[in-house]
């Protein structure tokens, strides 16, 4: 089977992330891309392909870590290196897997040799091996935050510091950072998103000639990977040609005053946090200007600079999408003009452009493809004016195909028509209500220690966190516990043989370190949608409280979903996701009326935690049940409604569940059926008004251990 990948100048569309691309790999220093966009978008595509398009790099013969020939790194641990010629190679694509350990990334220490043959004995990691090349992460939002923290320090430094039981690596570590996520399955922490240059926002075509072609190429591909790369090796070497000699222009181009005015008054409208953005729009602007042939940046190489840099920076509300307005990036750009541009020292190697802004050909250069496509999508290339115009698409077309995924989600529905008892939950269904502002709610958490997945919510045996103890490593040592490792091999020496001052360690005597830290949480919101919570100031108030707790989620990295109940049945509005964004707008979709089944909330809920606690175990839920407490139907179940909801409610709690319930009943005469239902459930209960208030403090911290009695010790027994 053929290793051969599609190439980049065969991907179809996506105008802005070719572009994207293109422009790191004529500067480096604008710091990498973030590609977002739904499945089956090729956005892995694009990136794996980037790499067979980048110029060779020159490195030292036998050098582990890539340095470069003319300047080696005088603290390379492979050194010292003597300048000299080298070796060409392919520029290297490493992907970063999700899963990926520590030590695999910034590399390992064989701890073994080091203690008991005094021996750095380094193995590189992906660092390393990314050096002068690409990183590449996949599912980049779901990365653990170790290994962020990881990436962050070496993109910040230019170079991996390893410090471990006294012994001191240091290698250069500069590379592309790509990234690519789906923005369904959760957002990158704040630190990480601004750590890219770029960002793209890609969608599938909606054109149908479009699809066709896209179709079309990947068949071909899928039929002879060898053939198809070879009928677009030229439009491949072309690209090639024009990286290399907008390489050989940049230092040329002029950035001057009025460019760099335009850069400061863009950040400055769209008040953008610290001056990361303006530096990156400038490297970026200087890049499209090398990138069409020029030595000066003009007005619409600061636009589309704009486009590319400032929609992941730009100050927004929780859960807003990225983007930019571009009618106001015009009113400011519009006060501006652009300076005269210089002659060309040297000519365009891809010849002048029609409308000179360097736009208007596409990252295979322009030129038509095997299949003889000009420079429109069906051709490979970006046609004219593609530059400035695209963005609107990309980074408009987003928000617009959220829009019927949530529309066309399991919205709940009344499946019968609605009775006419006269009750207040019998009211017609009414459109949505816009959520409250959102507030700062205070920290909560599962009592009990888990195991589940980094996060920073419950206490939880983790990689990373204080020391606590130690063990037996259990597969490969990652953590050594000096101490432990010590005190086991001390007894043996003398049965050893040892005659020196070297301690002898064998494998046995390693232990590793046992360490606590937080871990995220499930949170399912089980809430009333019914007639009875359909008062718009009053859904509104709730909407708002979800929305908080929903904000809280998001910073403590919890998975979240949504059941909502009303009419004759329950349901789930929004599967378990990391993606918080989704659950804010189903949320904010999410339509009201008709009557009360509340044990069919409950029920639902409950078998949405089974299913989830067979595929991810380890992951302790919470379940927070909004709603006024009233039960008036008994939906497709047999029997009464307040009786059917108290048995649901029992269910949950002999399984273990940790329950909270945000009671919404307003008004001067409470029933307090809310209450009735936390006492079932075995958990407390909160008014919308405690949400607000220090009651919150300890909300889920005072959920009674008894009622994760069986779960901690599953936990715990699983620990030992």
């Amino acid at each position: 089977m053929s290793s051969a990948l599609f190439p980049f100048s065969a991907v179809v569309g996506q105008d802005d992330l070719r572009l994207a691309l293109l422009l790191n790999a004529i500067s480096p220093a604008v710091g990498g891309v973030l590609v977002r966009g739904e499945k089956g978008t090729a956005k892995s595509t694009a990136v794996r392909a980037l790499a067979a398009v980048l110029p060779e790099v020159d490195v030292v013969p036998g050098c582990r870590f890539s340095c470069a020939p003319a300047v080696p790194d005088p603290a390379c641990p492979d050194g010292p290196h003597e300048p000299g010629p080298g070796t060409a190679r392919p520029a290297r694509m490493v992907e970063l897997p999700v899963g990926a350990s520590e030590d695999r990334l910034v590399g390992a220490l064989d701890i073994e040799r080091a203690l008991a043959d005094g021996v750095k004995a380094f193995e590189p990691g992906l660092l390393a091996a990314a050096h002068r090349g690409i990183l590449y992460v996949d599912e980049v939002n779901l990365l653990h935050d170790h290994l962020v923290d990881s990436l962050l320090d070496a993109a910040a430094m230019g170079s991996c510091h390893i410090e471990r039981e006294g012994v001191s690596v240091r290698h250069a570590a500069r590379f592309l950072l790509v990234g690519t996520m789906n923005p369904e399955e959760g957002e990158l922490r704040p630190q990480l998103l601004d750590r890219f240059g770029l960002t793209v926002e890609v969608a599938a075509s909606r054109e149908p000639g479009q699809r066709v072609e896209v179709v079309r190429r990947r068949l071909a591909f899928e039929d002879d990977p060898t053939a198809f790369a070879a009928r677009w090796a030229g439009d491949e070497a072309d690209v090639r040609t024009r990286v290399v000699a907008a390489r050989a222009l940049l230092s040329k181009v002029r950035l001057g005053d009025n460019a760099l005015l335009m850069i400061a008054a863009v950040c400055a409208g769209f008040e953008v946090d610290g001056m990361r953005a303006d530096i990156v729009m400038a490297r970026t602007a200087t890049a499209l200007a090398a990138w069409a042939g020029r030595t000066a940046v003009l007005k619409e190489d600061v636009r589309q600079a704009a486009l590319l840099a400032l929609p992941h920076r730009r100050r927004r509300a929780p859960f807003d999408a990225p983007g930019l307005d571009q009618e106001k990036l015009d009113e400011i750009l519009d006060g501006f003009a652009d300076e005269e541009p210089e002659p060309d020292p040297e000519p365009d190697p891809e010849g002048p452009d029609d409308d000179g802004d360097g736009d208007g050909a596409g990252p295979d250069g322009g030129g038509g493809g095997p299949d003889g496509g000009g420079g429109g999508p069906d051709g490979g290339g970006v046609p004219p004016q593609a530059g400035p115009e695209a963005p609107e698409a990309s980074h408009e077309s987003p928000d617009s195909a959220d829009a019927p995924e949530v529309a066309d989600s399991p919205a709940p529905q009344p499946s019968a028509p609605q009775p006419a008892a006269g009750q207040g939950g019998d009211s017609p269904e009414q459109a949505a209500v816009r959520a409250g502002e959102p507030f700062r709610t205070k920290v909560f958490s599962v009592p009990g220690l888990g195991e589940g997945a980094s996060g920073r919510r419950s206490r939880a045996r983790t990689a990373h966190g204080r020391t606590t103890g130690a063990q037996r490593p259990r597969g490969q040592l990652t953590k050594l516990h000096l101490a432990a490792t010590l005190h086991a091999a001390a007894p043996h020496q003398k049965a050893r043989g040892r005659s020196g001052r070297g301690l002898v360690v064998r494998k046995d005597d390693l232990r590793q370190a046992t360490r606590e830290g937080r871990e995220g949480n499930l949170v399912l919101f089980v809430v009333d949608a019914s007639g009875s919570m359909a008062a718009r100031q009053r859904m509104g108030a709730v909407k708002g409280a979800v929305l908080s707790l929903l904000l809280d989620a998001y910073q403590r990295r919890d998975k979240v979903g949504l059941v909502t109940f009303r009419g004759a049945g329950a349901d789930l509005a929004l599967p378990p996701t990391s993606s918080v964004d989704a659950a804010a707008a189903r949320l904010e979709r999410l339509p009201t009326g008709g009557r009360t089944p509340l044990a069919a909330g409950l029920l639902k809920a409950r078998e949405v935690l089974r299913v989830e606690r067979l595929r991810d175990p380890s992951r302790r839920p919470l379940l927070v049940v909004v709603t006024d407490g009233r039960a008036t139907s008994a939906g497709t179940l047999a029997g009464d409604a307040r009786t059917l909801a108290a048995r649901s409610a029992r269910l949950l709690a002999a399984e273990g569940v940790a329950s909270v319930v945000v009671d919404c009943e307003t008004g001067p005469v409470r029933l307090g059926l809310a209450g009735v239902l936390a006492a079932d459930l075995g958990g407390p209960a909160v008014t919308l008004e405690g949400l607000r208030a220090d009651a919150l403090a300890g909300l889920v911290k005072n959920v009674r251990t008894s009622a994760m009695a069986p779960s901690s010790s599953h936990t715990n027994r699983r620990a030992a």
